[in-house]
């Protein structure tokens, strides 16, 4: 553990030097924090719906207004939509950080002496990972904090607020989350580890985000209804999905043949 506390602070003390990177993790959860807060804030006055608006939603959806007025339904029916937004950053935060993490390296000639340490090759992506997933965590989880915060003020009553309190949301932030951020790194290390050029890097790295985004864009237009039980099958196959690539990046890394591809 010492061996890889030492990478990790050795490469955020190398990757926060680069604006790009403090913008993904500082500035990035602010944003896809805030568009929620905002459309949230302008549906307050929809407290006065009354009736049987709910009945309009997927029926999926439906079940979960029970006891919910109009208004708060239709409010938590907005709020959902956002959740896949929260899923997102743990995937692109860590992309930005572990695709410069190798080939920054050869940029700033530092790959050599790294390459060369008396450290096995999953000491060094273990390294590497954790120093791109732990920000990317943070920067969620507390985002998501202050989400929270900010419904509990906006909504009008908090029995929406609740809602995000719920297992869907809990599995979604604390377990698919991390999930996801441990596949967007091993991604990342293995695109980083076969290109010279860090933006290269990050734009092919960058499509991991492409599933999420589909998930997204899917729940918008009503193609599927994220319920638990989809999130709890995301989490089984994220779970192989890792493993393999975790295995993968492993074997793909090999350390001799990156020095002689770089000199």
């Amino acid at each position: 553990m010492k061996k890889i506390n030492a990478i990790i602070r050795k490469e955020w003390g190398e990757v926060f030097k680069n604006r790009f990177v403090l913008f993904a993790v500082a500035f990035l959860p602010l944003i896809l924090t805030a568009i929620p807060l905002i459309i949230l804030g302008s549906t307050q006055d929809l407290s006065s719906i009354v009736g049987s608006a709910a009945t309009e939603y997927p029926p999926q959806f439906a079940e979960l207004c029970q006891g919910m007025s109009g208004g708060e339904c239709t409010q938590y029916f907005i709020v959902s939509q956002f959740i896949l937004l929260f899923m997102m950053l743990p995937v692109m935060i860590p992309v930005t950080i572990a695709s410069y993490s190798i080939v920054g390296e050869k940029t700033t000639r530092t790959l050599e002496p790294v390459l060369a340490t008396p450290i096995t090759t999953i000491e060094l992506l273990a390294g590497k990972a954790l120093a791109a997933i732990i920000p990317a965590l943070g920067a969620t989880w507390g985002s998501y904090l202050i989400f929270t915060l900010g419904a509990k003020i906006l909504t009008t009553s908090s029995s929406v607020a609740a809602q995000l309190f719920d297992p869907l949301w809990m599995l979604s932030i604390f377990l698919v989350g991390p999930l996801l951020s441990v596949a967007s790194v091993s991604i990342a290390v293995m695109v980083s580890s076969r290109v010279s050029d860090p933006r290269v890097a990050e734009q092919i790295s960058a499509l991991v985000v492409l599933p999420v985004l589909g998930l997204f864009i899917s729940q918008s237009i009503g193609l599927i209804f994220l319920n638990q039980v989809l999130i709890l099958w995301i989490a089984f196959a994220m779970i192989i999905i890792d493993a393999g690539l975790l295995a993968f990046a492993t074997q793909l890394f090999q350390r001799e043949t990156i020095l002689t591809r770089w000199k």
